[in-house]
């Protein structure tokens, strides 16, 4: 059932809780590199692929489970998605193998991408469209929770009880989110499923594709930096690690802050608070960069980041819908393989500066680099955008010209002096 005046269905809800439940797992592995790499007998650019792994996983595994569950009801998938995520993390807090740890973080994400997948657009189809932006801000807003409490909650567990009891803390948080979605979700069973040959059809779409590499671009600045913060204060700024998970949450709050913010934005706005989200990633990475010594103006400056990078998550996911109305489950889910594509190639160039020598102030200006590649790639969605649009006049101008006088459809000129049909 779409949802009606201001409030969003439960099932939205219940989905943002299952997103933050698993997506505590996602970066947490931030804050503990360096106990970690020790552990496993690993260097921490090592380390830090694992986060790359989990990445990867999500790229693979959101189009691949998204044409897999298309006729599925939607309960099932999220509870099937949900429960092969929960035994990997079981899994994972009992081995000591990092070849196996890797492939734990793989195989959870990739079920992961479903339970993405399924929910977002689950999620926007409830809404309505008049409010998908709304009802993404709220579902990527797990995500942002996650970050704001999970992901410091988990460092803070790590350093304590080891890495093991921050996974051991995300397959709990997982089991709740199953009892959450038994007891509200309904079986969602798609009324009208499309076929795989359809929703191919519905992606041929050059200004999709913008979209995807836009999402890649921007998440790559953001998350290169930001997987690397916590050894960047403690190796670079002298911070004590001990205050690591505090900057955290000071980033978290300012993604909870952004996230708010631009889901209002995206329905309204979503060009301008793709440009204003991606210049502000630009200047803040940049300052990061120049800033690196001082933990002080890193730790402000962190909170901007996380505004900034969350702020443009909702109008990059609700925008796809519009792109191509044709394929809504595979739309969504190349916006997560986008998503995640970037979370894998940030800390992989931050992995790659390292190794040549360069020290973790080169992270956040090759963040700064990436946003200025997705601020490029807006400036050439606007321009695809106009032409389309002024091709399209064209094509329908001509054919009204073409057609005899008496009937030729009457022409309405709006306030803005635009004929429309």
């Amino acid at each position: 059932m779409t949802a009606r005046g201001g409030a969003m269905p439960p099932t939205v809800w219940a989905i943002a809780f299952g997103i933050f439940a698993q997506g505590t797992s996602e970066l947490m592995l931030a804050g503990l590199l360096p106990g970690m790499a020790s552990d496993l007998g690993v260097t921490i650019p090592q380390a830090g692929l694992l986060i790359s792994a989990f990445a990867l996983g999500m790229v693979v595994g959101a189009p691949a489970l998204a044409v897999l569950s298309l006729r599925w009801p939607r309960k099932l998938a999220l509870l099937a998605f949900l429960a092969a995520f929960t035994v990997s993390h079981i899994l994972s807090a009992l081995t000591d193998s990092y070849g196996l740890l890797f492939v734990m973080r793989f195989l959870g994400a990739f079920a992961y991408a479903g339970f993405w997948a399924v929910g977002g657009s689950a999620a926007m189809a409830l809404a309505g469209e008049e409010r998908r932006g709304r009802a993404m801000s709220i579902v990527t807003g797990g995500l942002t929770v996650a970050t704001v409490l999970g992901l410091p909650a988990g460092t803070w567990i790590g350093q304590r009880l080891g890495w093991r009891g921050a996974f051991w803390m995300v397959a709990a948080l997982c089991l709740i989110a199953a009892i959450v979605i038994v007891t509200v979700v309904p079986g969602l069973r798609p009324g009208q499923p499309t076929s795989v040959r359809s929703e191919l059809r519905g992606l041929h779409q050059p200004r999709l594709w913008l979209s995807y590499a836009m999402t890649a671009a921007s998440k790559a600045a953001l998350l290169g930096t930001f997987c690397y913060l916590g050894t960047m204060l403690i190796e670079i700024a002298g911070l004590d690690a001990g205050w690591v998970p505090a900057v955290l949450l000071g980033y978290g709050l300012g993604a909870l802050v952004g996230i708010a913010m631009g889901g209002g934005f995206a329905d309204r706005y979503p060009r301008a608070t793709l440009g204003v989200g991606f210049t502000g990633l630009l200047v803040a990475s940049l300052l990061i960069a120049l800033a690196a010594r001082h933990a002080g103006a890193v730790t402000v400056l962190v909170v901007l980041l996380g505004m900034v990078g969350f702020g443009v998550s909702p109008a990059l996911n609700s925008r796809v819908l519009a792109l191509a109305p044709d394929a809504p489950t595979l739309a969504v889910s190349g916006t997560v393989s986008s998503f995640n594509l970037g979370i894998a190639l940030g800390p992989w160039l931050g992995g790659l500066a390292l190794t040549a020598g360069y020290d973790y102030s080169a992270i956040p200006a090759i963040g700064a680099a990436i946003a200025g590649l997705a601020l490029l790639l807006w400036v050439g969605d606007l321009a695809l955008g106009s032409w389309t649009r002024s091709l399209r006049l064209g094509i329908k101008q001509h054919a009204a010209s073409r057609l005899p006088e008496d009937a030729a459809p009457r022409r309405v000129t709006d306030a803005t002096g635009t004929a429309e049909s």
